[in-house]
């Protein structure tokens, strides 16, 4: 395996899937692991996923003006950097890391493709209701992903 994508931000789910990446790849050679923050205006709600793109592109251009996408920034490196130290505490220091705004399971398989990974690793911790109100990006990545799936509990 050359390549894994692990989307993660600073939920539950996210600690699952780095630690499942650590406890099964920590002793193989894995070439890159990328990480991958997908920011979310407004927080993870129902509406930030019926945006459409051409209001996704007014979003980002706005917050570009306001001054927020750079605290957004700061944020998702602050993510990425805990993640990057669980993985490099297990050895894992081959990892870059990318930074996206836009829906969630879109921009997961969207990276995934530009990369070229092998596989994709993605937490599924959220309870029903959780799903219904607010949508199921696992669901969405396991069945129009192009390659391999890991669903971390």
């Amino acid at each position: 395996m050359k390549k894994v994508l692990l989307a993660v931000d600073d939920s539950k789910g996210a600690k699952v899937s780095v630690n499942a990446f650590v406890r099964l790849f920590s002793s193989t050679t894995v070439e890159t692991v990328i990480l991958l923050n997908i920011q979310q205006p407004g927080g993870k709600t129902l509406i930030h996923d019926r945006l459409g793109d051409s209001e996704i592109s007014t979003l980002k251009e706005e917050l570009l003006r306001s001054g927020k996408q750079a605290e957004m920034d700061k944020n998702s490196k602050e993510i990425l950097d805990s993640h990057r130290k669980t993985l490099e505490e297990n050895g894992i220091t081959k990892v870059k890391t990318v930074i996206k705004l836009g829906h969630v399971a879109d921009e997961i398989l969207k990276t995934a493709e530009e990369e070229a990974v092998d596989m994709i690793i993605i937490g599924a911790t959220r309870t029903l209701a959780q799903k219904i109100f607010m949508g199921d990006v696992t669901r969405d990545v396991a069945h129009k992903a192009k390659v391999p799936v890991l669903l971390a509990r």
